[in-house]
């Protein structure tokens, strides 16, 4: 519901966008397919897994994932729907469109994966917080590496 709203309005603080050009286009759509690839990639793999996809009971995760690009990222499905974000502000020429984008994570951040860092802490104790000291929360220098290495495992 939050990546609707965002999305929304980022409709709403660029009204007049105008057709997009060919280059912004292709960057548009080679990041959502990124965003899509990887939230969906993450969602295959807790399914597998036999685990819940549930953000809002986060306690009852069975197993922890962390291979795939979960190895890349803690938080795959919503940096998929940030890339969404930024793909739709890079479609809409829009820098004020930027802004959902940020304010999408700054809410994710703060308020839902908190929660979820908590409950995975209590459910898997030490194996999660090892997971989290090697694994960064969003994307960072270290995702670079994790994410050559899982690609040579796959």
């Amino acid at each position: 519901m939050l990546a609707l709203a965002a999305g929304l309005a980022q409709r709403a603080l660029s009204p007049g966008a105008t057709r997009p050009s060919a280059p912004r286009t292709v960057v548009a759509t080679a990041v959502a397919g990124g965003s899509v690839g990887l939230a969906a990639s993450s969602a295959r793999a807790f399914r597998r897994h036999g685990t819940t996809l549930e953000p809002f009971d986060p306690s009852q995760a069975t197993v922890l994932v962390t291979t795939g690009v979960n190895a890349v990222t803690r938080n795959p499905m919503y940096v998929g729907m940030a890339g969404l974000l930024v793909a739709h502000a890079v479609r809409r020429g829009s820098r004020a469109a930027l802004l959902p984008v940020a304010a999408f994570v700054v809410v994710i951040d703060r308020f839902q994966v908190g929660a979820e860092e908590r409950a995975l802490l209590a459910n898997f104790g030490g194996a999660y917080d090892a997971y989290r000291r090697s694994v960064p929360r969003w994307l960072d220098g270290r995702s670079i590496g994790a994410g050559g290495r899982a690609l040579r495992r796959s």
